[in-house]
């Protein structure tokens, strides 16, 4: 699911979806809540990450982007999810950690 944005309605958008057997849903227009999470986590995104770290450059930013991410979603206390991280949440709904 994506917002509703002209790069996510173009053609080459659509076509690497379709490349990688991706389906796409769009929210209602003018519907927050239906997209929700993926908000959150841009505020966060760019909150904690672009704008919340010194970076030396646009590059070095870039360069920590995955490790911001793996953070993000393995360390990370989420006040949504009682504090624990995405991985320790999915992990503990699937009984595979405790």
């Amino acid at each position: 699911m994506t917002d509703n944005g002209s790069a996510y309605r173009s053609r080459r958008f659509a076509k690497a979806l379709r490349l990688l057997a991706v389906r796409h849903i769009f929210p209602r227009p003018y519907t927050p809540k239906t997209n929700g999470k993926a908000e959150r986590f841009i505020q966060a995104l760019l909150r904690e990450w672009a704008y919340g770290l010194v970076h030396p450059s646009a590059q070095a930013r870039n360069t920590d982007l995955p490790r911001w991410l793996d953070w993000f979603n393995t360390s990370r206390p989420h006040s949504a999810l009682d504090g624990l991280s995405p991985i320790k949440r999915v992990n503990n709904l699937m009984r595979t950690h405790t």
